[in-house]
């Protein structure tokens, strides 16, 4: 794909996720109709992050773009490489989140249910419905724990993360209830 003058006036010739200077194409970030420049290397594992995690260490930089398109896409890579840490550090606009969010429900087909059945999102609180044995943290997360502002596991919809005693651990959906 051609990139348009505009593109590479703005992104100054390089890719706009991980800084290369070879191997430049335009990505359209979907929903919208907006692109990026990306090199081939970005290209390559865009769709399946996982399968080079260690490019994406360029993501630290790249999400604090002043482009909306390139925030979108180190959302979303950053979700699916299940980086937390910088997700919360990543603050976006209420339609930029939205955009965002959007491109990921298509690939996340199950959604992530509680013990009754009922969907939960990320930011949900939950509460814990039995105590729970943390493996290698040494506490249990007791019965009538609540956990806020949670975080969905991207690939799997029965797990999710979130703080109990102040440590970060993933629970099984199923042992949960949404609040």
């Amino acid at each position: 794909m051609s990139i348009e003058k505009v593109l590479i006036d703005r992104c100054e010739g390089k890719c706009e996720l991980c800084g290369a200077k070879e191997g430049l194409v335009s990505y359209q970030v979907t929903p919208k109709e907006e692109e990026i420049v990306i090199c081939n290397s970005c290209s390559s594992s865009i769709e399946e992050p996982t399968s080079n995690e260690k490019h994406w260490n360029c993501l630290h930089d790249s999400m604090w773009s002043v482009h909306p398109a390139v925030q979108v896409m180190a959302f979303r890579l950053l979700t699916k490489l299940g980086a937390q840490e910088q997700l919360e550090m990543l603050y976006l606009e209420p339609e930029v989140q939205e955009w965002a969010e959007s491109g990921l429900e298509d690939e996340n087909i199950e959604p992530t249910r509680d013990s009754n059945g009922t969907t939960l999102k990320e930011g949900d609180s939950v509460t814990v419905i039995k105590d729970l044995v943390v493996k290698g943290a040494g506490f249990t997360a007791k019965q009538g724990t609540t956990v806020k502002n949670i975080h969905l596991v991207y690939g799997n919809s029965e797990q999710i993360e979130g703080r109990v005693n102040g440590t970060r651990i993933v629970l099984l959906s199923k042992f949960l209830k949404k609040l």
